[in-house]
């Protein structure tokens, strides 16, 4: 996703609820959490995925470690993600290129 500073940006999101699996007393996503803003985005090429929010919780300028507290909170056994797909955004432009 590419933007110029100053432009409107437009955003294909997902909404995604993941219920938490318990493996005694811990909650497993059951996904491996990368990223974050002191994170080099050119170690882990494989996601295409951002998540902007988690429960409600802004995420776009998290480190990992905060981003990895957010997700795993003990107390919680679903987590709401408002996600950027990559895949998404690029099926729909592909398909407003057709009309």
């Amino acid at each position: 996703m590419s933007f110029i500073p100053g432009h409107p940006v437009t955003a294909v999101v997902q909404r995604i609820e993941i219920h938490k699996l318990r493996d005694g007393d811990n909650l497993i996503l059951g996904f491996s959490i990368g990223g974050g803003i002191d994170q080099d985005p050119s170690q882990n090429p494989f996601s295409e995925d951002k998540t902007d929010k988690v429960n409600g919780w802004d995420m776009t300028m998290v480190t990992h470690d905060q981003a990895r507290k957010k997700l795993t909170k003990k107390n919680e056994d679903v987590v709401r993600l408002l996600v950027t797909r990559k895949s998404l955004e690029n099926a729909v432009r592909q398909s407003m290129m057709q009309h």
